[in-house]
């Protein structure tokens, strides 16, 4: 196997894994247009990372975790509702990427890779970004199973026990703020979320318990990264997009078989 698939095949697997059990609590929450305005906002971590000459993925990921803590915030301060409040965050960050990038007419780069990613250009370099990024989620995603099932099925119960609701809260908004950086190569950052919500939606219809929807997930992720890596191989199409068409063409397949009571 050529080492550009290996890494593509290798990054896009991991990312699949993770992207599984926390698109599952994106699901639940209801919390997709929150991975939106992550994602929007991840090319202006680009245009900055490239204006300090900084690595854009650090760039990516370290604006996309000062976006959720702000997001919290706000959220918590301000009169307006949250879904206007992320969609004033999501177009105006989105906006402010491209109008910096027009400033910087000397450097070049390839923007509808950015927007739709570009996973067969995946470096060795890009590769421990998105294995180590993976890991750290799930190692912190694990010991937080249980707290963050505690507060999706009823929050108000959850900070009667005890539970530290707005921490764990945070948590999960992080932890999606650092798959969302970690993600922006592979599939861009107009079809992050796609990969966050697409595989849980299909596994949801079948599932019988949290856990078989996450692992329902993880592994329809699995398959989808699969199917488009061999479809941009041979049929000589975006990688990023064939991946999430690949999922989407998974969860209407999902219609077709019988719903689990």
């Amino acid at each position: 196997m050529a080492d550009f698939l290996l890494n593509a095949l290798l990054a896009g697997l991991a990312l699949a894994l993770v992207a599984g059990p926390l698109g599952s609590f994106v699901v639940w929450r209801r919390m997709a247009y929150f991975g939106d305005t992550l994602s929007h906002a991840a090319l202006l971590g680009v245009a900055l990372g490239l204006m300090l000459d900084v690595s854009p993925t650090l760039a990516v990921t370290v604006g996309c975790v000062l976006l959720a803590v702000l997001l919290v915030t706000l959220q918590q301060r301000q009169p307006l509702a949250s879904d206007t409040l992320l969609g004033i965050l999501a177009h105006s960050t989105l906006s402010l990427g491209l109008v910096v990038l027009s400033f910087m007419s000397e450097v070049r780069i390839d923007l509808m890779a950015y927007l739709f990613g570009d996973l067969l250009a995946v470096s060795r370099s890009d590769l421990a970004w998105i294995l180590g990024g993976s890991a750290l989620v799930m190692l912190v995603l694990i010991p937080m199973w249980r707290p963050l099932l505690a507060i999706t099925v009823h929050e108000e119960l959850a900070r009667v026990e005890g539970l530290p609701v707005a921490a764990i809260r945070l948590g999960l908004m992080l932890l999606i703020a650092i798959v969302i950086a970690v993600a922006m190569k592979i599939v861009g950052v107009l079809l992050i979320t796609s990969l966050l919500i697409i595989p849980a939606a299909a596994a949801q219809r079948h599932a019988r318990s949290p856990e078989q929807m996450a692992l329902g997930a993880s592994l329809l992720g699995l398959v989808a990264v699969c199917a488009g890596l061999a479809l941009s191989w041979f049929k000589d199409t975006p990688a990023g997009p064939s991946i999430v068409v690949s999922a989407a063409s998974l969860f209407l397949c999902s219609f077709a078989l019988p719903r689990r009571a």
